[in-house]
């Protein structure tokens, strides 16, 4: 056991410290990369470090696209001394440091920048949806928050819910219906909106408004709405007339929509009259009903292109051809539809805006699979962003894309009418690109403990590799484990996948603690989509349960991807 634990390796006093020379010991332990020092000495010529045409034929070897200028760039930001740098080599250290870099990294960095055209219809991207926003934890009795918003806004999310209540004061609150969860001023939810709308991107934001107020606190609302996000605020459409599609994220930058209800023109109607059962429990709609809550003007005038409107038949949105009216489904109707008619769903989202959210019953904050409601072209798949776990893991790893502005383009075949792409039966011309993915778990290193209170607790680490996509592509695999080292677990296993959707599926990493009795311990993850992933030899570099960076936990691979 002690071999795989550098400390005690190192600690040949037994003083369970370290002395000053076994601290250099362990520095060296800690640096130590064998199999990276293979793949250094692999391309060495004659010399002990890499000149510029043996860095263009590892970078060949990475499928990089390779030029003289790039090989020298890299040996000037990674040469460690002047020597190296002015005679233009690279020494194996700095070959170490460039594959632990962004640029030895498994995600292409270029998708760190907004790389996508941000010029189309709104109703032509994933949106990264948030739903009960307010909400710290469950949807009983846990907090409600203006932390939540700004942590849904920091990640880059795009449309965040706000359930509207009577409040005291005459000022609306916002918080959980007939729940136990606490309260939280509406005007406060709109300024912390505001200050932190565009900090991580400058694309629009969507306020899902579930309104539940009489006419009074429906016109303060507004007037909040008007005053505090002023010129940010859609009032109008722009050029004065509503088009036959939405405008797109580019013109909208810096702009706040509001989606909710709108009256009619023939004059006030019911709130209720365009109501859908689906922002709230049935039981508890039936109550508010009776109250028959009219929609003032004021706020009605706020709605300009996310129109709530109940969702009747696809042939009815089609003979109306109305890009500004927005529906809501419950996950099990969405499902149904997508299993059903996903063609005829997908080519609606090309018009269209619809919101996919969380079943009432998940009370506790779990989340449903949002690959199936992407697979349907569903903008807006609202999930409970304080959950953790293998959904939030998918929506963070589709969302890291394009500079994580909380805007993703569908694929083309998701945006041509004419195309029909199903995703249960995908064909060629309309998403069917088959690829094999082949991935070498080469190594881990320095993964950390998860029972912390045990004392000499060593990992025995495995991999698994998810992939999620269209139904074909679902599939999962995984390495042996290794026995008591979460150091530097050696597998050097190939796990081999075939994608025949690749513009629409993730891949995850999942690194476990594994145990023979009882069901094995998450260590650390890492989700991209397939199209990010950067061939070659690569640094996975791990994130917590809660994405947080795990460093300096990573997981060593090399990744083959070919046309079969």
């Amino acid at each position: 056991m002690s071999c795989c634990n550098p400390l005690m390796r190192c600690d040949k006093s037994k003083t369970n410290k370290l002395e000053e020379q076994e601290i250099e010991e362990f520095c060296n332990l800690l640096m130590q990369r064998p199999e990276l020092e293979e793949i250094f000495q692999r391309f060495l010529g004659r010399e002990q470090w890499l000149t510029v045409g043996e860095m263009e034929n590892f970078l060949k070897e990475q499928k990089e696209m390779v030029t003289k200028e790039m090989c020298l760039s890299i040996m000037q930001k990674y040469g460690l001394n002047d020597n190296a740098k002015q005679n233009q080599l690279l020494t194996q250290e700095g070959f170490l440091m460039y594959l632990l870099s962004p640029d030895g990294d498994v995600f292409n960095s270029s998708h760190d920048q907004v790389f996508q055209d941000m010029t189309q219809p709104l109703s032509h991207y994933f949106i990264s949806t948030s739903h009960n926003t307010y909400l710290m934890e469950d949807q009983l009795g846990g907090p409600s928050s203006t932390e939540a918003y700004i942590r849904a806004l920091l990640r880059g999310c795009r449309c965040v819910e706000l359930d509207c209540w009577e409040g005291p004061n005459g000022e609306p609150m916002i918080y959980h219906g007939y729940t136990f969860t606490s309260k939280i001023l509406f005007k406060d939810v709109i300024t912390t909106i505001r200050d932190y709308a565009f900090m991580v991107s400058l694309y629009p934001v969507i306020l899902s408004l579930e309104n539940h107020c009489g006419v009074e606190q429906q016109i303060v609302m507004a007037r909040h709405l008007k005053e505090i996000l002023g010129d940010m605020l859609v009032t109008a459409p722009i050029g004065d007339k509503v088009p036959n599609e939405l405008p797109s994220p580019e013109k909208l930058k810096r702009k706040i929509l509001i989606k909710g209800k709108k009256l009619q023109n023939s004059g006030p109607t019911s709130d209720q009259q365009e109501e859908t059962a689906d922002e709230y429990e049935e039981e508890n709609m039936k109550n508010e009903k009776k109250s028959k809550k009219k929609l003032t003007s004021e706020l009605s005038d706020l709605v300009i292109y996310c129109q709530s409107t109940h969702f009747h038949s696809f042939e009815q949105t089609w003979s109306r051809q109305v890009a500004h009216e927005t529906s809501s489904f419950a996950e099990t109707k969405a499902k149904k539809l997508i299993a059903e008619n996903g063609s005829t769903f997908i080519i609606h989202n090309t018009l269209q805006l619809s919101k996919v959210y969380p079943l009432g019953s998940r009370v506790d904050s779990s989340n449903f699979n949002p690959q199936e409601m992407w697979n349907g072209g569903c903008q807006l798949v609202a999930l409970n962003f304080q959950k953790p776990g293998m959904e939030m893991d998918l929506n963070k790893g589709k969302f890291r894309q394009n500079g994580r502005s909380g805007y993703i383009l569908k694929p083309g075949f998701m945006r041509d009418r004419s195309l029909q792409f199903d995703p249960s039966r995908p064909v060629p011309g309309s998403g069917l690109s088959r690829k094999q993915l082949t991935i070498n778990i080469i190594t881990a290193q320095q993964l950390p403990k998860v029972n912390k209170d045990k004392k000499n607790s060593i990992v025995d680490p495995l991999v698994r590799v998810e992939v999620y996509g269209v139904p074909d592509d679902n599939a999962t695999q995984k390495t042996s484990h290794v026995e008591n080292n979460g150091f530097n677990p050696v597998w050097n296993e190939v796990l081999r996948f075939t994608i025949s959707v690749p513009e629409l599926a993730l891949i995850r990493f999942v690194v476990e603690d594994y145990d023979a009795t009882s069901s094995n311990d998450f260590i650390g993850q890492f989700t991209l989509p397939f199209t990010s992933v950067k061939e070659g030899y690569r640094h996975i570099h791990l994130l917590s349960r809660d994405a947080a960076p795990l460093s300096p936990a990573t997981l060593f691979v090399q990744i083959r991807i070919k046309s079969v």
